[in-house]
This record gives C-alpha cells, sequence and structure tokens, in this order.
C-alpha cells in the first residue's frame, strides 16, 4: 500500500470532474480520472499532473468497475476518497431542444421508460454499483470519504415550493435521479457512519459543463469547490448532508 492518499474521481475526462481532480492532485492526492474512454482518460491525466491515473471506468458496465477496482487494489492498495461524479441530463434530447423544452418531453404522462432507465442507469445505479465495489478498498483506509455530487433540482423541499425558480423541469428524468441519488447518500450515510466512512452529496450549482450545454452561470473552478471541501473534511465534519458553496445547507 502506498503511502499517499488516493482519489478516485468518476466522470473526471471534463467539466466538474476534471476539475475536481485537478483540485485534489492539488491537496496531495494520488488522483484516479475515471473515464469511459480510456484515451480521453489519459489526456485528462495529463492536464491534471504527474500524479494522475486514468482509470478506464462505464459506471454502467460491470465488468469496466470490477476491474477498476481490481486495478486500484493491485496498484495502489488503497482508496481514501470516492467522487461519484459521472452523470448524464438525457439519452436522447435533440441538440435543438431547450432544457424547458426537454423538460415537456418528459413530464410523467407523457415521459419514455427507456428514456428514464437509461439516465437512472448512470445516475443512481452506477454510483450504487461503484461504491459497492469500491467499500472494501475505502474500508481499508481510515477516514475514507464518498461525495455524490447531486443537484439542487433533486431538492423535494425546494420543489414543493411555487416560488422556486427551477420547479417547472422537475420530472422523472435527470431531477428525480438525483432526488434518488439523495436517498443513497443517507443510506450509505447511515450504514457507513459506524465505521467513520463519511458519505455526503452536494450540488456544484448551475456550471457551464456539456450536461447543460454549457448554459450554465457558473465556472468549473466554481463547481468542484464544494465536492473538494467535502472530501477533505475532517473526523468532526458532518455525514449525510446535502450542501453547496461553502457548507450552505440544500433541504432534501
Amino acid at each position: 500500500m502506498q503511502d499517499k492518499p488516493v482519489a478516485l474521481v468518476t466522470g473526471a475526462n471534463q467539466g466538474i470532474g476534471l476539475q475536481i481532480a485537478k483540485d485534489l492532485a492539488g491537496h496531495g492526492f494520488t488522483v484516479l480520472v475515471g473515464s469511459r474512454n480510456f484515451e480521453n482518460g489519459q489526456t485528462a491525466a495529463q492536464s491534471v499532473g504527474a500524479d494522475a491515473r486514468a482509470v478506464q471506468l462505464d459506471v454502467t458496465d460491470p465488468a469496466s468497475i470490477a476491474a477498476a477496482a481490481a486495478r486500484i487494489r493491485s496498484e495502489l492498495g488503497r482508496l481514501d476518497v470516492l467522487i461519484n461524479n459521472a452523470a448524464i441530463s438525457n439519452a436522447r434530447k435533440p441538440s435543438t431542444a431547450s432544457v424547458e423544452e426537454y423538460a415537456r418531453t418528459t413530464r410523467p404522462s407523457v415521459v419514455s421508460l427507456d428514456e428514464m432507465r437509461a439516465v437512472w442507469e448512470t445516475n443512481v445505479f452506477g454510483v450504487l454499483a461503484v461504491t459497492q465495489a469500491m467499500l472494501p478498498l475505502l474500508r481499508g483506509t481510515p477516514s475514507a470519504r464518498i461525495v455524490n455530487v447531486s443537484s439542487g433540482v433533486g431538492s423535494l423541499t425546494m420543489n414543493s415550493d411555487p416560488a422556486f425558480a427551477y420547479r417547472g423541469i422537475f420530472g422523472p428524468v435527470y431531477p428525480a435521479s438525483k432526488t434518488a441519488l439523495n436517498a443513497l447518500t443517507v443510506a450509505m450515510a447511515i450504514e457507513l457512519e459506524s465505521e467513520g466512512i463519511k458519505v455526503n452529496a452536494v450540488s456544484p450549482g448551475f456550471t457551464k459543463t456539456n450536461l447543460n450545454g454549457y448554459a450554465g452561470t457558473e465556472t468549473v473552478e466554481e463547481g468542484a469547490r464544494e465536492a473538494v471541501r467535502v472530501a477533505l473534511l475532517g473526523p468532526d465534519g458532518p455525514t449525510g448532508a446535502f450542501t453547496r458553496w461553502e457548507g450552505e445547507t440544500i433541504p432534501w
């Protein structure tokens, strides 16, 4: 087992995930850049720094997940931080459609179940599959951390408020996948609390990334900030929390 702490960031070949990887490298981590496409991951890892490694990781592919876990164990022998960042916003939205136009096609009364399944496969089941595979490694290191990158649009409390700006786009596909991810976060936190593994959800805010067609208002540096802060929590930090910015709590 190497002495230097190790972090795995899924979906780290671009956007917020790549920035999280860069920031964690700056905090002294060996960073594993998870990417469905290994070549893209290699390019991203080179931009992170000398102590970053690309890992082929498709969160919807059990064989890919198992191979990644085996490689981490054999090459590094430890995992201190898991950032579940990989996510998709849709499976078949036309490139010309706005977020609002797409939302109208995914109302509960008309949503394609195939579309919903595809997004949940990555955003919900993929997170659980990766976490289960990495838990033996996380349990082997003291003070391990799991950070699930969620979104404020998944908050049931905020969407129940008629004044919430994004209430009109709440639906069964991306927003509800983040609601489900929040539920997973609480369940993981409850199970792992006695083992000292902190599990939290964070919202990066409306960040300019490929996920939203670069329509966001925040930079990736700003979007990565809370995930990195929570990944570095000390023993007195919270678990089972949902936060944004510098620890601002988001209601479930």
